[in-house]
């Protein structure tokens, strides 16, 4: 034993559904959504919302980390958990579409440091379990071999984003029917040449830094 003490849990509870609650409300209003609402739906007063979040910075701060983190578990369990590389990817790619990360980073992309030391390990870890999820796919024969983890998640972003005037949730009936489609155009033997190159993470952040 360390002599450090561990939270209860029901404050892991707690937090974990506050973190849930501010993904949903943040993606609904942006980042100026009232944080009486998130403890509202969170099922939590306000005191509990503060005590594990003193302001709206940490909170959105914590929201990032929170997807991220979610993100990367399920590219981990889907690989050890499925008999297949592609039917892992695909379970992978529909279970993080629910996580609203692709909603969510664009409606918050000025509201959190990008280059803070935990979110920086928070990115290369998904990159790095979202390749092992690719190299399966390519490895077994199943995945065509000229997509990058860049390619899987814009089109996971791009996929998963409301329409322009659209209700942020309206849009959700939709997003496994066309994420469906994206994953059987990532199927091998490829049925055409892609133009470019494979796209990955570090490619994304030179083009928009």
């Amino acid at each position: 034993m360390d002599g450090v003490p561990r939270p209860r849990a029901d404050a892991v509870r707690n937090r974990e559904r506050i973190l849930a609650a501010a993904r949903d409300v943040l993606v609904e209003f942006g980042p100026a959504a009232a944080l009486d609402e998130i403890a509202r739906r969170a099922g939590v007063g306000n005191a509990t919302l503060y005590r594990h979040f003193p302001d709206r910075p940490a909170l959105i701060h914590h929201v990032v980390l929170f997807g991220l983190d979610r993100v990367t578990a399920l590219a981990v369990d889907s690989l050890a958990e499925e008999p297949d590389a592609f039917a892992a990817l695909r379970r992978f790619t529909h279970a993080a579409a629910d996580e609203r990360i692709g909603a969510l980073c664009p409606v918050l992309s000025s509201e959190f440091d990008h280059d803070h030391p935990e979110l920086v390990a928070s990115r290369e870890a998904l990159e790095e379990s979202i390749e092992a999820l690719l190299a399966a796919g390519r490895t077994s024969g199943l995945l065509r071999p000229d997509v990058g983890v860049g390619d899987l998640m814009i089109a996971l972003s791009q996929l998963s984003r409301p329409l322009p005037g659209t209700a942020c949730f309206d849009a959700d009936v939709f997003v496994h029917r066309h994420l469906q489609l994206f994953l059987d155009g990532l199927m091998a033997p490829a049925r055409s040449e892609l133009p470019g190159s494979a796209i990955t993470l570090a490619d994304l952040r030179r083009k928009t830094m």
